[in-house]
């Protein structure tokens, strides 16, 4: 019986970790990128403004309804279509902050809709604008309730990076399935691949609890 092979684990760990960081280099764009997307969608979500409203749905309904790989696919393949020549790099940077935006509008819009309605009219009240009221009294409010669910979206976005292989990005899961190709040891590297997901999200579960707590 064949044992595991220590060595072709020790020969691999460098390459991965290559493809570890452009993992979190990715995740890391994708996450500001879809940042961004997300609070502006949250808030538009809440407008007055019907047509942008119903965009903003349209947007969040797509995202949640069709599956992460699709949507790479079509961002990746449209993007040369409309005249916008990418690396795939970028194309995986763009894919991911289109899926991980529409998530995160939605924890925007509920995190800003479960401030008492009262607390809005009290601002009013005493003079203050929509755009004050937003900034000095619901965002702040809100920021404490949308922190778990937005770094569960942290950690989400990193493992559905792994879905870029298809798109041949030399991330962290393809730089193990070329290694994979070269050596044919799947059990021995997939076990290493966990390895390396599991140390990354723990460190990032590590510093939500760190950043939930400071804001407790």
């Amino acid at each position: 019986m064949g044992g595991v092979d220590w060595g072709v684990m020790w020969y691999a760990a460098p390459y991965m970790l290559t493809g570890a960081v452009v993992t979190l280099e990715i995740s890391a764009l994708a996450m500001l990128a879809g940042t961004s997307i997300g609070v502006i969608c949250g808030l538009l979500s809440l407008s007055d403004l019907a047509p942008l409203k119903w965009l903003v749905r349209a947007y969040v309904y797509f995202v949640r309804g069709t599956p992460a790989l699709v949507q790479i696919f079509l961002v990746y393949f449209a993007l040369p279509v409309i005249g916008i020549e990418i690396s795939a790099f970028w194309g995986g940077v763009v894919a991911l902050a289109f899926n991980s935006g529409g998530f995160i509008a939605e924890i925007v819009r509920a995190g800003l809709q479960s401030i008492d309605a009262g607390q809005t009219e009290a601002a009013m009240s005493i003079g203050m604008t929509n755009r004050q009221t937003l900034l000095h009294i619901l965002l702040p409010q809100s920021l404490r309730r949308i922190t778990p669910p937005l770094t569960n979206e942290v950690i989400t976005l990193v493992k559905s990076s792994s879905l870029l292989s298809a798109i041949s990005i030399f991330e962290l899961t393809r730089s193990t399935q070329v290694i994979i190709a070269q050596k044919f040891t799947p059990f021995e590297l997939y076990a290493l691949l966990a390895v390396y997901y599991l140390v990354i999200i723990s460190v990032l579960s590590k510093v939500s609890e760190y950043v939930e707590a400071r804001l407790s």
